[in-house]
């Protein structure tokens, strides 16, 4: 414990819910309980609302290990093993666990509307490297000399990318093909992709 337990101020009580961390809409939030938030807490967790078709968007963590745990709706979660240059995606329900090893390429796609879930890290506070912030502020020549892709055309492809984020879609980013984006179902499982459940 990080304070003295004969503090007045000492309590073993919070609320994970007053700490938004990102706000889409009334019914995508993610709040977070961390070490700041409440000192004594041994692990850190972010509490997560989202419906149908939202994902957390691409990342790692360079700290902690995070496990999810689904209380209510249905998300694939998907990790990129870094020794078998594969993917692995599992379909995640109420009461089930899915484990994303420290370091490893990871996001997490809702299948329900109702979809509530806890990533609780090993950690009281997780360092985060988004996917958003890699391809936002990579150059673009940097990326043309790697890859061989054109300066303009990756400048134009990451032009949406213009925050750190953690839930997406971008606001409009199917409006422009879809008629709704209530229509809008991804191919959540790529042929290939191994699917454990």
């Amino acid at each position: 414990m990080t304070t003295n337990p004969a503090d007045p101020a000492f309590t073993l009580f919070a609320d994970s819910t007053k700490k938004v961390t990102e706000h889409l809409d009334a019914y995508n939030t993610v709040t977070q309980l961390f070490g700041p938030q409440f000192p004594e807490i041994r692990n850190g967790f972010f509490n997560i609302h989202m419906t149908r078709g939202i994902i957390i968007q691409p990342h790692w963590h360079t700290n902690v290990s995070e496990m999810i745990f689904i209380i209510s709706g249905s998300v694939i979660t998907s990790v990129f093993n870094p020794f078998t240059q594969k993917m692995m995606s599992y379909q995640v329900g109420p009461g089930q666990v899915s484990m994303l090893p420290k370091g490893w390429f990871h996001w997490i796609i809702a299948l329900t509307d109702d979809v509530h879930l806890l990533t609780i890290f090993d950690q009281p506070t997780p360092d985060v490297v988004f996917g958003s912030d890699f391809l936002r502020l990579t150059p673009p020549e940097v990326m043309h000399r790697a890859y061989c892709v054109p300066p303009v055309t990756y400048a134009q492809a990451v032009a949406p990318i213009r925050q750190s984020t953690i839930l997406g879609p971008p606001a409009g980013c199917f409006e422009a093909n879809e008629s709704s984006s209530a229509s809008v179902q991804p191919n959540l499982m790529p042929t290939g992709w191994p699917s454990y459940n």
